[in-house]
């Protein structure tokens, strides 16, 4: 069974309040293969919608060691939330047996190989908090695109 963020099966989810469908892995689920579908931050108890959100001081790593936050445009500190979330998509990863998870390019939470610079839309090498959990604890970890490419 493989994990995917749910905003890329259609669920409305984000902190937007959209999704980000991607039609060929909602075409999976239509086909019958077994995706899991988790969203790491309504997981951690936020609200949807929601501030949107960066990693200050580092990513998703970082946060795990206590050494960076997750702050919202506010500057609300939601790094409880964030890892809880996480926490609880590694729970459900292990409950079902997952191997691979597909999670959304660039979040905060979910993002593989590149998030967003604090409070801008500038790109950097890191790990949202979800991935680098997975990451951590075995579970290989491939963006949607990454994903699609292999299709």
């Amino acid at each position: 069974m493989k994990l995917v963020s749910a905003c890329l099966l259609g669920v409305k989810c984000r902190y937007d309040g959209k999704d980000k469908l991607e039609p060929e892995l909602a075409e999976l689920v239509k086909r019958g293969e077994l995706l899991l579908p988790v969203c790491p931050e309504q997981l951690g108890g936020l609200p949807t919608p929601r501030e949107r959100a960066w990693i200050v001081g580092g990513d998703g790593y970082d946060v795990l060691c206590g050494r960076a936050r997750v702050l919202t445009e506010k500057r609300k500190d939601v790094t409880a939330n964030f890892i809880a979330g996480a926490e609880e998509v590694w729970r459900l990863a292990k409950l079902f047996g997952v191997e691979e998870a597909i999670l959304r390019s660039r979040s905060p939470s979910c993002g593989h190989g590149e998030i967003y610079e604090p409070f801008s839309e500038k790109l950097r090498v890191g790990e949202g908090v979800t991935s680098a959990l997975l990451i951590k604890n075995g579970i290989k970890v491939l963006t949607e695109r990454e994903f699609l490419a292999k299709m």
